[in-house]
């Protein structure tokens, strides 16, 4: 069945060729977007109609949503997937879509407006029963009530920004002395990232798990789980790795877990697909927040269940119904997820964009790589710095975790640093291959600090295969010559 005609992607890199391929196989023709860094960017040559879209900045070109409607219009496209990031979680460019006769691929927009609100998303799953962290009960009046909150619940407390996410304004409070402080730079910061100063306090879970549940619903009512990821290894709330299942997973968990998730759904009144967020801690779990939107790491739920993610949604937009119940999904094996980003992990996770001067990707069984990149592309330096998304499948965690190693292994990337080191060190670490880990894992296993050695195998690897490229480039030049000889010696 065909859905739309043509859908326009609001998006750029790995996410806007994600989109295209599902949309190819809906035979749906799709329009691109892209700012002046951009233009030779891949998904702007893989899709069927590219459109310039404005300059570099985000703020006047993927944030544009003028612009952005002005181009689906002009292009006749019905419908718009706006990936992840950017205008994703935007409620007021959901609302501009249905105003103007677009589609917009994601959950209504009074659905995004209500649970943007971490304040107010808490307190709605507070009503529905889904437990939450003990806090605030709204946004902090005066610094006097925060104190008395923070001596209830016992600090650790968290202080956190209202609106937006990412961590952005986060602010971790030891005892009384510092949460005045705090408060006053979280407020700061709020209102600077998302116009919004609202700020609340939480309990903070000094080891927990981040644990989150991908969730699917349609207009009609239907709603299911598709199990879970753990997403532990981060840095500053950004995640690095992830895998499905949580390896930490029994039945009787993910059974409370999942029903929580589908209650999240409900109490929003959800549709289409998103992710339900759990920080858990000593046999307990916590409502963290609702991604409205498709994750990065959907790959790896897509995996091991079978099910597209982003032809689901497309579906789920044109008024259809879920193809399938919940008995009808199950797990099958293990993946797990690296995100490869232009940093340079031993240099304070720099930003490393640049011109990408050799390029081979893994393959092999059980090997997906998503990405925008290539030989000869340049990375711009104005967005983020993710470039890729490497996973491993196999039949279990133990060897997925191998599997993952010898991809890594083939990986190369020169031109640019990356954080392909500090996966492989993951990798390789013990803790992490039992299963042990947390939000705060990088810290206390020390990974930066045994990067050194990866760097050197990572370099020797390097000066490896340019020596073979080099080479290689010698017994062209010799093969193309001899040709030239032969067809002369023909005429």
């Amino acid at each position: 069945m065909k859905y739309f005609e043509k859908l326009l992607i609001a998006n750029r890199g790995e996410i806007a060729i994600r989109v295209m391929r599902a949309c190819r196989e809906l035979d749906i023709e799709t329009v691109a977007i892209f700012s002046d860094a951009d233009k030779n960017a891949l998904h702007v040559k893989y899709a069927d109609e590219a459109f310039h879209v404005g300059e570099a900045h985000p703020s006047k070109s993927y944030l544009n949503m003028d612009r952005i409607l002005d181009i689906a219009r002009k292009s006749g496209a019905e419908a718009v997937h706006p990936g992840y990031g950017f205008l994703a979680e935007n409620y007021k460019f959901a609302k501009r879509c249905l105003e103007e006769n677009v589609t917009f691929i994601g959950p209504r927009w009074k659905t995004i407006q209500a649970m943007g609100s971490k304040i107010g998303s808490k307190q709605m799953m507070k009503d529905a029963g889904v437990p939450v962290l003990p806090g605030t009960d709204g946004g902090i009046q005066n610094i006097d009530d925060a104190k008395k909150v923070a001596e209830r619940v016992g600090y650790p407390v968290i202080v956190k920004a209202s609106a937006g996410g990412g961590g952005i304004g986060m602010q971790i409070v030891n005892d009384e002395k510092g949460l005045e402080e705090a408060i006053t730079a979280s407020m700061r910061i709020a209102k600077s990232a998302f116009g919004d100063a609202t700020v609340f306090i939480e309990k903070y879970l000094v080891k927990p798990r981040h644990i989150e549940f991908q969730v699917l619903a349609d207009e009609h009512g239907n709603a299911v789980h598709l199990y879970d990821r753990e997403c532990s290894i981060q840095r500053r709330h950004q995640k690095l790795v992830e895998e499905a299942p949580s390896p930490i997973m029994t039945k009787e968990l993910r059974d409370r877990m999942s029903a929580s998730a589908l209650k999240v759904a409900e109490a929003s009144h959800y549709s289409n697909a998103g992710s339900v967020e759990f920080l858990y801690s000593q046999g307990n779990y916590y409502f963290m927040e609702m991604n409205t939107r498709l994750q990065v790491e959907h790959t790896i739920t897509e995996i091991i269940t079978g099910v597209d993610l982003v032809k689901q949604q497309i579906a789920i937009a044109a008024g259809e119904n879920l193809p399938f119940e919940q008995n009808d999904l199950s797990i099958r094996g293990h993946a797990i997820e690296c995100r490869i980003n232009a940093e340079d992990p031993i240099n304070n996770f720099a930003a490393d964009p640049g011109k990408i001067i050799r390029y081979r990707s893994p393959g092999g069984p059980g090997i997906r790589v998503d990405s925008g990149i290539h030989m000869g592309y340049m990375i711009p330096p104005n967005y983020d710095s993710m470039i890729a998304k490497l996973c491993a499948w196999d039949s279990t965690r133990g060897e997925a975790i191998k599997r993952m190693r010898r991809a890594i292994s083939e990986y190369i990337i020169l031109g640019i640093k990356t954080t392909l080191p500090l996966h492989y060190a993951i990798m390789n670490n013990q803790q992490y291959v039992e299963g042990n880990t947390h939000t705060h894992f990088l810290q206390e296993e020390h990974i930066l600090s045994t990067l050194d050695r990866y760097k050197r195998d990572e370099e020797t690897r390097m000066q490896t295969l340019a020596g073979s490229f080099e080479q290689g480039k010698k017994v062209a030049a010799i093969t193309v010559a001899v040709n030239q000889f032969l067809q002369q010696q023909k005429k």
